[in-house]
């Protein structure tokens, strides 16, 4: 397990971006600014340099950042490095999207199980895995050591999900379902509720857009 930096919760929001603004870079340059990766970012670049500095990372002035050393230290900050088992649960339309999501693999994450509890989903195949039934949820965490959980279950369901994917042992939830679940100690549980995100787009529609800050 990897010594915990005491990194602050909004920077390690923001490593992710700096990671996917990395493969924006031409494969011909070697350095990044801390300015151009700021522009990038949509953040200051003083922001920029004091994240970063939480990884022990320190610029070269005239050169920046060596972009291959800091993409290895992001990967292995985020634990991308060692690849993570996940299961998504709920195969509606949303969940059989995301099991067609080639990107998570990409980021070193790999889907092993799909679960539904409708007799009719069963045994079907969604991105070449086959649907099982939640009674064996836990047989396929022990298996592969699940890490993280996807919940894309309508939300009258998603609490019950959650509860059983904690049983199991699952300490990481990504929640797509529109309710709020409950905090559990030692779990970390991040919800995307994309209802709510068109909320927020619509209330900017007749605003000026300002920059955002954390």
């Amino acid at each position: 397990m990897k010594e915990n930096k005491k990194i602050p919760p909004a920077t390690v929001k923001r490593l992710p971006l700096y990671l996917q603004c990395l493969d924006q870079v031409s494969d011909d340059d070697i350095g990044i600014s801390s300015s151009k990766l700021a522009e990038l970012a949509k953040v200051n670049d003083a922001q920029v340099r004091r994240d970063l500095s939480y990884l022990g990372t320190l610029g070269t002035r005239g050169v920046g950042y060596d972009i291959s050393t800091l993409r290895n230290q992001l990967q292995l900050e985020l634990g991308l490095v060692e690849g993570w088992s996940a299961v998504i649960v709920g195969i509606g339309n949303l969940g059989s999207a995301l099991a067609h999501y080639g990107g998570f693999r990409e980021k070193g994450f790999g889907i092993v199980g799909l679960f539904d509890d409708d007799p009719k989903k069963i045994n079907s195949q969604v991105a070449g895995l086959v649907i099982k039934p939640l009674s064996d949820l836990e047989k396929y965490c022990e298996k592969f050591n699940v890490a993280i959980g996807i919940i894309a279950t309508p939300g009258e369901y998603a609490q019950g999900v959650a509860d059983q994917l904690i049983g199991c042992g699952v300490r990481s939830i990504l929640n797509f379902a529109p309710v709020l679940l409950k905090n559990v100690p030692d779990v970390q549980i991040r919800s995307v509720d994309l209802s709510q995100e068109l909320q927020i787009l619509s209330y900017y529609l007749d605003r000026p857009v300002l920059k955002a800050v954390d």
